[in-house]
């Protein structure tokens, strides 16, 4: 005959076990292994880029915000698409290897970005635009191009 403390370590037994699966089910859907997916930053490809780029935006020193001048790189880029309905857009941003490496890193990141939520704004598909890794310009080109970012599609 089972006692009260038997019953009591049974059902402890059986909260933990379930606990310990509930924990696990939880583990995967967070490390992105599961059935649902979780949304995930836009993380940038190592694409190589093949070709000259379509177009190569300039951002002023410190500055992320497309100029309206540069607007027209949205309607180039759509028709390249259209021309080559497969192809993807590949971004690189570039900086200089001055100053804080991680700070330029960001910046070059940001400007990409904005680029890309230009060309979605202007009627890309998302799911076609893929960004590079930010990238430090060596040499001694005109300071501009430490502040670029190239368009590809390819």
């Amino acid at each position: 005959m089972a006692t009260n403390d038997d019953e009591d370590e049974a059902a402890g037994v059986i909260a933990g076990v379930l606990g310990g699966i509930a924990l696990c089910v939880v583990a995967v859907i967070y490390a992105g292994g599961g059935l649902v997916r979780m949304p995930q930053a836009v993380a940038a490809t190592e694409i190589a880029p093949i070709g000259e780029p379509l177009a190569k935006v300039y951002f002023d020193l410190g500055q992320t915000k497309l100029l309206d001048a540069d607007q027209e790189v949205v309607v180039r880029t759509m028709d390249a698409l259209a021309a080559k309905p497969s192809a993807i857009v590949l971004l690189s941003g570039f900086h200089d290897p001055s100053g804080s490496a991680q700070q330029n890193a960001v910046i070059a990141k940001q400007r990409a970005e904005t680029v890309r939520d230009a060309l979605i704004a202007g009627g890309v598909a998302a799911n076609r635009i893929k960004l590079r890794r930010p990238e430090s310009t060596l040499g001694s080109g005109p300071p501009a191009e430490s502040r670029r970012v190239e368009i590809r599609v390819q």
